[in-house]
């Protein structure tokens, strides 16, 4: 029982310590300009992203983010997208699966991201508000651990990062 009880609290321990990993290979992440209303300027997409998770909020004066990632439907996540006005915009919108494979760092794991940019991303799934093709039941989610993209039931829950045009 002693045995199985500290495998136990080893396994728990190694999954709570774990850190991200990443390969160097040069490329440069100056693109993004992290900006002190909690925003992150892509100037190679010309995006602007929320830099904490939805349910998050923004601390300026520690530059963190602040309080529980929420996990949403899809449909939950389109509609929070429509009703956001965070740092006093009101496009916010589900970034589609192209822009959010814009921000997956795959020179990265666990997460695969700059957490210098978007310090608090899970390693699970985003959504995006791209349907799967010829199933409209399932969506496009970047599970952030790998870096992978998939498809996903809608009715599944997954974390939602949210994106506008600035240029």
């Amino acid at each position: 029982m002693k045995l199985i009880t500290g495998i136990l609290l080893t396994l728990i321990f190694a999954s709570i310590c774990q850190a991200q990993t990443c390969v160097d290979t040069g490329i440069s992440t100056s693109r993004f300009t992290v900006n002190a209303d909690g925003t992150v300027l892509d100037s190679e997409t010309g995006l602007m992203w929320q830099r904490c998770n939805y349910g998050q909020s923004y601390n300026s004066s520690s530059q963190s983010c602040e309080d529980n990632a929420q996990q949403l439907t899809w449909s939950q996540a389109l509609t929070v997208a429509q009703q956001d006005n965070f740092a006093g915009y009101t496009d916010w919108q589900l970034p589609n699966v192209k822009e959010l494979a814009s921000i997956v760092f795959h020179q990265c794991v666990t997460p695969a991201i700059d957490i210098n940019v978007f310090p608090t991303t899970k390693s699970n799934n985003y959504w995006s508000a791209t349907t799967y093709g010829s199933q409209p039941e399932f969506a496009w989610v970047y599970q952030f651990a790998d870096g992978k993209n998939n498809p996903t039931v809608k009715t599944a829950d997954a974390f939602v990062r949210l994106v506008r045009y600035y240029q």
